[in-house]
């Protein structure tokens, strides 16, 4: 299995692979081979995994030292694959690679239109039907996923895992980048704030957060001694409440649908003295959580979140936590509450 992660976390993706019993003989720059579970042919446990964003299960390895060649290779390979396999509808047919390295976008983008002349001229009704691009949120799609881990070496998989990463449009009314997280957030656990829904964000300054529920029609409580700027300034539905985020607690008998939080702050200190109270509380409904791991290990605080005792284990379902694609030294926890 090929994982695929954000550039410069390829260690703790092979980490986090090697904690559930995989071997990773080999790692590049955003991606780790690893071997195929022997204990689970089945493809959920993907789902509990945090660093990748996209795995491609079973891929071939190509290598070549010229676009033809590659893209001969890959036709080959894709036209041997479709025996027996009826296309009806819309298929995909993405073409990704190891983005940092300096012009490879060129190479990918000349194999890929090589590999479409070639499927043009043998099949051309499956060449309409191709899309280029992965749908939204999790799951595993079939179709054909190419990754180029460099200019001759790619790897080719009929089906890929989609752990529901994705970069995400900025809103030039958004206060913050941070605004990217939580839009990124919503695409992973497949629902979205809508309007008339209440929202407690915690820790809103400058308001990234709360901009992003009150656009689509939610009441926001924005709790945070900082200051609200942008399109969250003196907006109708965000009520600005300064205070210290660990301080607040909903008034009695009352639940948010959402409770947001991106603190600024040490992760076991959230956890013991926000998440817990607020996830035992039953002080919100649903909860998108974002945790900061710069100065602790990530792998043991992943064990932490996710050992029974925890806030999480205790009291939410659904649970998802992901290294987004709009996140750097820290990780995000989404889910609703529940036993």
């Amino acid at each position: 299995m090929l994982f695929l992660g954000q550039h410069g976390y390829e260690l703790l993706l092979a980490r986090e692979l090697r904690e559930i019993g995989l071997a990773t003989p080999e790692t590049g720059s955003g991606w780790v081979l690893a071997g195929q579970p022997l204990r689970n042919a089945q493809t959920r446990w993907l789902d509990d995994l945090c660093f990748p964003h996209f795995t491609l299960l079973l891929p071939q390895e190509i290598r070549g030292d010229s676009v033809n060649a590659l893209a001969q290779r890959l036709a080959q390979l894709f036209f041997e694959s479709l025996h027996g396999e009826a296309i009806e509808g819309t298929w995909h047919c993405v073409f990704l690679s190891a983005a940092e390295l300096p012009g490879l976008a060129r190479r990918v983008a000349a194999v890929e239109k090589t590999f479409n002349e070639l499927l043009r001229k043998k099949l051309a009704r499956i060449a309409r039907l191709a899309t280029p691009v992965l749908p939204p949120g999790r799951g595993c799609t079939r179709g054909l996923i190419v990754y180029f881990a460099d200019f001759g070496r790619i790897f080719a998989s009929r089906e890929v895992w989609r752990g529901g990463q994705r970069r995400m449009a900025y809103d030039p009314l958004a206060p913050s980048r941070s605004y990217l997280k939580i839009e990124e957030a919503y695409v992973v656990i497949g629902r979205e704030p809508a309007p008339g829904e209440s929202v407690c964000d915690l820790g809103a300054s400058p308001g990234g957060w709360s901009y992003s529920a009150a656009k689509r029609g939610a009441r926001v409580v924005a709790v945070d001694n900082g200051p609200l700027k942008g399109g969250a300034l003196d907006n109708a539905l965000i009520e600005h409440r300064r205070g210290d985020a660990f301080r607040y607690a909903p008034p009695a008998g009352r639940a948010f649908d959402w409770m947001f939080c991106d603190l600024l702050e040490e992760p076991h200190h959230v956890l013991e003295n926000l998440i817990g109270p607020w996830l035992k509380g039953g002080w919100c409904r649903r909860f998108v959580v974002n945790l900061k791991f710069g100065r602790t290990d990530a792998l043991a605080l992943l064990r932490e979140v996710r050992v029974a005792g925890s806030p999480f284990a205790l009291h939410a379902k659904d649970l998802y936590i992901r290294h987004l694609y709009h996140d750097r030294e820290e990780f995000t926890i989404m889910g609703e509450v529940g036993p």
